[in-house]
């Protein structure tokens, strides 16, 4: 059977969990649903696709920090 579209807001963390999740919203929004995003503005894999609309937030720290630390 079919489902109908509805919206779904998703909070990820970045990592392992991330890039698993990732996969699940793309079949979903293949199924009609529409997917809002919101995630730092500064991160290890989140990062903007056409699969989903993402809203971003600031953060205290830079990208070259984060990539430092890791």
């Amino acid at each position: 059977s079919s489902a109908a579209g509805g919206k779904l807001l998703v909070v990820p963390v970045d990592g392992s969990h991330w890039l698993s999740m990732r996969e699940v919203l793309d079949g979903l929004r293949q199924k009609g649903h529409e997917i809002v995003v919101v995630a730092p503005e500064i991160g290890l894999y989140i990062k903007p696709t056409k699969s989903f609309v993402m809203k971003m937030y600031p953060v205290p720290f830079t990208q070259e920090e984060l990539d430092h630390t890791f």
